[in-house]
C-alpha cells in the first residue's frame, strides 16, 4: 500500500492518474484558490474520497524549515509509515522559468524557486519515495541542466537513490506532444538488497528494475514521426474531411473529441468569444500550427503541447472560434466525467488545463511507479 502527497496540484490531473492506479490520497497542496476549488469539484462529480489530511491553501515555503505546517507535515509522513504504508510526495513545480517557450530565468525566476523549495521539502520530511515532473528545457538547456544536476546530487546526498527519464506524454496515447522530464527517486534504505553494488554506490535505480517506458503504447518515432500525419488543408467550416490512411487514429484530435462526446461536455460552451472578429478565424488553414500564436488543430493529427498562456491560441479545426474546455480536457486525455465548475473563469479554466499533467501520462506513470514499489516491498518480506 502506497500513499502519496501532492505539491503543486492545480487540478489534480496527476493525482487522478495515481488515484486510478490505486494509491491513497493523503494531502493535496495548492497556492492558487481557484485551482484547488475545481479539485474539489471534480473529485466531488469523480466521488473520489477527500484526502485524509484535507486540502491545504499554501504556498509550499509553508512547509519548509522550522513553521507550524511543516511540523505537521512531518507527522502526517510518519502516521503514514508507521501503519505500514510508503509515503510518496508527487508533484510538478511550475516550470515557465526553464521552458524554452517560457521566461527562462532559471532557478533565479520565481517559478524556478519552487523546484528548489520542492526537492528541499522531500529532503526535510524523508517520504519513501517522490516523483518530480518538470518542462524538457531544464534536462536539455545548459544552464538548467546544471541546476537540475545539483538537484540530484542534494537528494543523493540525502539518501536518495534515484532515475530519471525525458518522456513524450503521447507515447501514452494521449493525443498531445508533449516533452517532460521524470525523476524518480525512493530511500536507499529501500532498495539496498535489490540493486547491485556498482549503481548503489553511483545512488542509481538501474533500467531493468524501474521500466520508465513499459506503460507506454508507442515509441517517440511510432507516435511522431512514422505515421503519415496530414499538414495543412484548407479550411472548411464544418466541413466533413475523410480519415488520412497510414495515421494513428487513436491519437488524433477527432476521436479524442468524439471519445469524450465534447458538444455535450459540462464545459462544452466554456471558450472566449474572438476579439479580433470572425475573419481572423477563417482564413488560418487546418493543421496551421506554425504560429507561435493562433493555431488552428488537425482533426486527423495529434495537438501541440497544450499551453493556454502568453497569448498562444488554439483554434478548433473546423470551427471558426478557439477550442472549448472541454476539448481542451479532451486533449489531455481526461475521462469524460471529468468537468471543471461552471462559475471558474475562463483564463483559470484554461491555465489549470494547460498546465495539467496529460491523464494518460499520469496513469501510466503511475503504474510504473506502482510496479517498482511492488518489487520493493516484495523483496523486502522475502528479507523477513
Amino acid at each position: 500500500m502506497a500513499t502519496i502527497f501532492s505539491f503543486f496540484t492545480g487540478s489534480g490531473f496527476l493525482d487522478l492518474g495515481f488515484e486510478k492506479t490505486g494509491f491513497n490520497t493523503a494531502l493535496v497542496n495548492e497556492f492558487h484558490a481557484p485551482f484547488l476549488e475545481a479539485y474539489k469539484y471534480s473529485r466531488k462529480k469523480l466521488k473520489h474520497p477527500e484526502p485524509e489530511f484535507g486540502h491545504a491553501l499554501e504556498s509550499i515555503e509553508q512547509f519548509i524549515d522550522n513553521t507550524e505546517l511543516a511540523e505537521k507535515l512531518s507527522t502526517q509522513v510518519k502516521t503514514v509509515q508507521a501503519r505500514g504504508e510508503l509515503a510518496g510526495f508527487i508533484g510538478g513545480p511550475p516550470c515557465p522559468d526553464f521552458s524554452v517557450g517560457g521566461k527562462n530565468k532559471g532557478s533565479e525566476g520565481d517559478n524556478g524557486r519552487l523546484s528548489r523549495i520542492y526537492i528541499n521539502a522531500i529532503i526535510q520530511h524523508t517520504p519513501d519515495f517522490f516523483l518530480f515532473e518538470n518542462v524538457k528545457g531544464l534536462w536539455r538547456t545548459k544552464r538548467h541542466r546544471e541546476f537540475y544536476e545539483e538537484l540530484k546530487a542534494d537528494l543523493r546526498k540525502s539518501g536518495y537513490v534515484l532515475t530519471d527519464h525525458l518522456v513524450n506524454c503521447i507515447q501514452y496515447g494521449a493525443p498531445q506532444d508533449r516533452d517532460r522530464i521524470l525523476m524518480f527517486g525512493i530511500r536507499k534504505k529501500h532498495v539496498k538488497n535489490i540493486i547491485n553494488t556498482k549503481d548503489m554506490k553511483e545512488m542509481q535505480i538501474p533500467n531493468e528494475l524501474f521500466d520508465w517506458e513499459k506503460e507506454m503504447l508507442f515509441s517517440r518515432e511510432a507516435a511522431l514521426i512514422t505515421p503519415n500525419w496530414p499538414d495543412r488543408d484548407e479550411f472548411l467550416e464544418n466541413g466533413q474531411r475523410d480519415v488520412p490512411l497510414g495515421i494513428i487514429k487513436e491519437l488524433t484530435i477527432q476521436y479524442w473529441f468524439d471519445k469524450n462526446d465534447v458538444h455535450n461536455h459540462a464545459n462544452s460552451m466554456d471558450f472566449f468569444t474572438p476579439r479580433a472578429g470572425l475573419p481572423k478565424f477563417q482564413c488560418i488553414d487546418e493543421g496551421d500550427d506554425g504560429k507561435k500564436s493562433y493555431k488552428r488543430l488537425h482533426r486527423w493529427r495529434y495537438s501541440p503541447t497544450a499551453a493556454y498562456g502568453n497569448n498562444e491560441v488554439h483554434l478548433h479545426p473546423y470551427k471558426a472560434r478557439r477550442i472549448s474546455a472541454a476539448e481542451a480536457l479532451a486533449l489531455q486525455s481526461l475521462p469524460k466525467e471529468f468537468e471543471l465548475p461552471k462559475d471558474m473563469t475562463l483564463s483559470n479554466k484554461f491555465k489549470t488545463i494547460g498546465n495539467g499533467v496529460p491523464f494518460l501520462a499520469a496513469k501510466g506513470i503511475a503504474k510504473t511507479v506502482n510496479d517498482f514499489l511492488h518489487k520493493v516491498t516484495h523483496a523486502e518480506k522475502q528479507k523477513t
